[in-house]
């Protein structure tokens, strides 16, 4: 190849740069990252992310990659849409007060899941020794981190004396509140949870806006990962999103399918994959993700995720949807007449059979290596 060449950017995308032969035509780049995103950075922590504004294909979804040090909060705050995240690493104390005014609050770690409705108020903050980062979704992918409904600005455009009528207490109250927003700031860290829970008048409630992936249900199973899943099914409150945490053992893949009610947004967590997205056209493109990285899939495009590093590859899988679905077609192909798809692909009936006869989740690695 002659003329200018980024080496470095070059050696991230080998399935790109030497694309396999069955590739065919271009499609909108169903890659990002938040390692190519800017970093916001705050006394106290930092958050970076991935809108449709910089990743185009991707208008179901938007990603926040945020970490908070030990004491480190994010202010008092809602959205106008709804917020899913999984817990990276670290110990996060969240604050929640649904739609029928009962409180929450609740300890999540490294694995955990937390789901707040659009419109529900919410704080977050980090905990000892290690602070704590994740990674949140939200449905909507116009929605920015920097532009949600924070109390430190409504309170500074109130008139003191609206704001003292409202909590019955003298105006001057209220004469140091911040007059810019805070967004992420140090804080104190907080005293034990039961504590904490105490002085909130926290209530058991029916939807926990937490769940731990620990408890989610495998779907699929084998020698070359697990598919595992949490919707509204076994997750209540998660009425908008729907996740399949994937677990890719080295030489393993993630079967052909696709997913008839939603995009999917990726989230890769840690190894390497190469992924095709198959679109009418015919369009079949190759790229490779790696931790750190998002994927876009959309709703009904062919797709299948192969192992392509030598340590397992886990990555999150994200709807929005209250349920899961997908169709492998694998499943399809053996709930046919065989003598129908021989004459479609000019197989004897004989190596049909040997085919997987239902859905795999994962290509089992005895099969991978045939």
């Amino acid at each position: 190849m002659e003329g200018p060449q980024n080496r470095v950017i070059e050696s991230q995308f080998p399935s790109q740069m030497d694309a396999p032969a069955t590739d065919i035509s271009t499609q909108p780049f169903f890659w990002s990252s938040f390692n190519i995103s800017p970093r916001r950075q705050q006394h106290g922590g930092w958050a970076r992310e991935v809108t449709q504004a910089d990743f185009q294909i991707s208008d179901d979804i938007s990603g926040v990659n945020m970490y908070l040090a030990p004491g480190g909060i994010r202010e008092l705050h809602w959205h106008q849409t709804a917020e899913w995240a999984i817990m990276t690493r670290g110990r996060c104390r969240i604050t929640t007060l649904d739609g029928k005014g009962r409180p929450s609050v609740e300890d999540v770690e490294a694995g955990d899941l937390w789901f707040f409705p659009a419109g529900t108020p919410h704080s977050l903050q980090g905990l000892s020794p290690d602070g704590a980062e994740f990674v949140i979704a939200f449905d909507n992918g116009d929605q920015s981190e920097s532009n949600t409904l924070l109390i430190t600005d409504w309170l500074a455009h109130t008139p003191p004396d609206i704001l003292a009528k409202n909590f019955a207490v003298p105006a001057d109250t209220f004469k140091d509140i911040p007059l810019h927003n805070l967004w992420i700031f140090q804080g104190d860290e907080p005293g034990s949870l039961e504590a904490d829970q105490k002085a909130a008048k926290v209530m058991p409630g029916p939807d926990s806006p937490v769940f731990g992936l620990s408890r989610a249900p495998t779907l699929r199973s084998n020698s070359g990962g697990s598919v595992q899943i949490v919707d509204s099914n076994n997750f209540p409150i998660a009425k908008t999103i729907a996740t399949a945490l994937i677990t890719v053992q080295p030489g393993g893949m993630r079967e052909m399918h696709w997913h008839p009610n939603a995009d999917e947004w990726q989230y890769y967590l840690s190894g390497e994959a190469r992924m095709t997205v198959f679109n009418t056209g015919p369009h079949a493109n190759t790229t490779d993700f790696r931790a750190g990285d998002v994927g876009v899939v959309r709703k009904n495009f062919g797709h299948y995720v192969e192992n392509a590093g030598k340590d397992v590859l886990q990555f999150v899988e994200v709807f929005r949807s209250d349920h899961y679905e997908e169709v492998s077609l694998a499943n399809w192909l053996s709930r046919l007449p065989p003598d129908l798809v021989a004459q479609h692909l000019n197989i004897a009936p004989e190596m049909l059979a040997q085919f997987p006869q239902e859905s795999q989740g994962i290509v089992a690695l005895k099969q991978s290596q045939h």
